[in-house]
């Protein structure tokens, strides 16, 4: 069966989502609980594996016990972006939480996904974060033991980009940040 959003003359008739509206439509409880918006559009959130769960909250303690009082830590809490508010899995803003109470962040110093089943979306929006100056991204893939880090955000790209499967992650935005991969990916099934 054919894809209909796959089709370029459909996908242009799909009608977009201004943030703005966006926030009308969460306050009258209209979406349900698992939306996103990207790039304008509404997206249903994946429902999260026990393994995606398991990381996401492993990697936010070490994240947070490593980065110190400067900064204000999000767990699949949204970020207000141009086109787009999306919630990735962790998100380290620089700022208080008390910064925070009228009004998401407009950005932060590190966004990281844990990409499980697949990482095709995830990478898709480091292009999105690139454009929206978020220092830093990593895309934590569990079942390869690996992250892909996305690093100085210029004109909508990041200039760079690698990735890795053994040694120590120093995050370059944040920078209290240093972590064993092999600590990261403790308690993971190979």
């Amino acid at each position: 069966m054919h894809d209909l959003l796959e089709m370029p003359e459909v996908r242009a008739r799909v009608p977009r989502v201004s943030v703005a509206e966006y926030h009308k439509r969460v306050e009258a409880g209209t979406l349900g609980k698992r939306a996103e918006l990207i790039r304008g559009l509404i997206l249903k959130t994946m429902p999260k594996s026990p393994l995606h769960s398991y990381m996401a909250l492993r990697l936010f303690e070490l994240v947070k016990v490593a980065s110190g009082e400067h900064y204000h830590f999000r767990l699949e809490q949204p970020l207000t972006l141009t086109d787009s508010e999306p919630e990735p899995d962790i998100a380290v803003v620089r700022g208080r939480d008390q910064d925070f109470v009228t009004a998401h962040p407009r950005g932060a110093a590190l966004v990281v996904e844990v990409a499980f089943p697949s990482a095709e979306l995830d990478r898709e929006n480091a292009a999105l974060y690139a454009e929206n100056g978020i220092e830093e991204y990593w895309i934590v893939m569990p079942k390869l033991l690996s992250i892909e880090i996305f690093r100085q955000p210029s004109r909508g790209v990041f200039q760079e980009t690698l990735t890795l499967t053994r040694g120590v992650l120093q995050c370059g935005s944040v920078p209290e940040i240093c972590l064993g991969l092999d600590e990261i990916f403790k308690g993971c099934p190979v």
